[in-house]
């Protein structure tokens, strides 16, 4: 659209450019109902401008972001996030004295900071869990930790179901930075349980804390074991997205940052003096200063770079899109909650009109079946009837022909007592006259 305005407005039009629609091969009488007229303007409209809109409504209301630390106590997790944000959300922690009580379980704390940065304001929440894999039987660490992102899950639901959503607050965890302990070895089981139980409800950035412990190699050999046990145990992790017609220089620095996963951190809140005379945020060992900040030191640049300059919008929609959802989802059917999975689905009435004669030709073949196996039951019980009428009328047919074989026999008997000049019932008649006497 840029480029159509700049060239409209030199007075360079192009013939697709004179209102007419661009040609596209699939604009034939034979095309889908799906095809899309593309057209480009003749002179500068406005909606180009949306883009700057949105950017005004997005300084306007400020954005929120919320951050998990995880991790062993003394992995350096609150120097960290004072490094990223540059400024002091955790103040400096004093340790417990040895005779002070150590809590039985896993806490869980937020620290809300506003933090404004040349104009644009940011509501940041950061989600401290002190007490994570400080214990004997660290078996159940996690289950605080899920328990909070889902009672998130549960108020931003809520929230939604509300007659009135004018003020929805989003307080669902964006991000999850997992610190893993510089042991240069592979992941321990509570590493592992802990990714397998989170990684489908938060967005994870595994971070080996403390690297300045470690030398070049060793780091490198660590995180390929890293990555081999979480390709392993089929675990997901945050990576950087790649888009469509990006530009050569986008793309290699989401390759580099990629390549940086899990990125190799140390954070130091201290300004110190290099010993060529510059300050710089760092730490001063008796062989020399580690830079937060140079690339050449450790991946602090890359995991800012990711988690706050660049990716923090795609960490925030991820979440909204996708694991949000697909805990919705499963939240819901538990409830007993279903849904057709046609409604709200987007479908080319040209396949919705195939399916439909599909679906009727079948509805037809069956309803014939039907008609079919009905008919057939119909004639076997007619014949039926008309067998068992068969036989009743051959029996009836038999008796009448019985009774009158037995009449003729018994005429043709008579007929022989006449003609041969016999009373047909002589002992009748003589009886009768004996009577006659005896009455006389």
């Amino acid at each position: 659209m840029t480029d159509s305005y700049a060239s409209s407005r030199n007075g360079d039009l192009s013939p697709s450019q004179n209102g007419h629609a661009a040609s596209s091969p699939s604009l034939g009488p034979n095309a889908g109902v799906s095809s899309v007229i593309r057209k480009k303007l003749m002179g500068y409209v406005g909606f180009a401008n949306l883009p700057n809109q949105v950017h005004r409504k997005s300084v306007r209301k400020g954005f929120q972001f919320t951050a998990m630390v995880v991790g062993e106590s003394g992995l350096g997790k609150s120097t960290l996030i004072n490094t990223l944000f540059n400024t002091t959300l955790y103040a400096p922690k004093e340790p417990l004295p040895p005779t002070a009580e150590r809590p039985k379980t896993v806490a869980i704390e937020s620290i809300d900071a506003d933090i404004e940065e040349n104009g644009v304001r940011l509501h940041l929440t950061v989600v401290d869990t002190p007490g994570f894999g400080d214990f004997v039987n660290n078996d159940d660490s996690w289950r605080p930790i899920v328990e909070n992102i889902e009672s998130r899950f549960d108020s931003y639901l809520e929230q939604e179901n509300r007659v009135n959503r004018q003020k929805v607050v989003d307080n669902r965890v964006h991000a999850c930075l997992y610190f893993i302990q510089p042991t240069g070895h592979s992941l321990k089981q509570i590493d592992i349980e802990f990714m397998r139980r989170l990684h489908t409800k938060v967005n994870l950035i595994p971070v080996i804390a403390k690297a300045d412990t470690l030398t070049d190699e060793e780091i490198a050999d660590f995180k390929n074991r890293i990555l081999a046990d979480i390709a392993h145990h089929h675990i997901h992790i945050f990576q950087a997205p790649t888009y469509d017609n990006e530009d050569e220089e986008t793309i290699a620095e989401a390759e580099e940052i990629a390549s940086k996963i899990p990125f190799a951190v140390v954070g130091s809140d201290k300004v110190v003096a290099t010993p060529d005379g510059r300050e710089v945020r760092g730490r001063s060992y008796p062989w020399g200063i580690i830079e937060v900040d140079n690339e050449e030191h450790c991946d602090f640049v890359k995991l800012r770079q990711m988690l706050v300059r660049t990716y923090m919008e795609e960490l925030r929609e991820y979440t909204n899109d996708v694991l949000y959802e697909n805990w919705r989802t499963e939240k819901l059917l538990s409830m007993g909650v279903a849904q057709d999975s046609s409604v709200f689905k987007e479908i080319n009435p040209a396949e919705r009109m195939q399916e439909d004669r599909v679906l009727h030709e079948a509805k037809l073949a069956k309803m014939e079946a039907e008609m079919k196996m009905v008919f057939q039951q119909k004639v076997q019980e007619k014949e039926a009837k008309l067998k068992q009428s068969e036989e009743e009328l051959y029996a009836r047919h038999k008796e009448m022909k019985d009774a009158l074989d037995k009449q003729r026999s018994d005429l043709e008997e008579k007929k022989r007592k006449i003609e041969s000049g016999r009373p047909l019932t002589p002992e009748k008649s003589n009886t009768s006259k004996k009577n006659r006497f005896l009455r006389a």
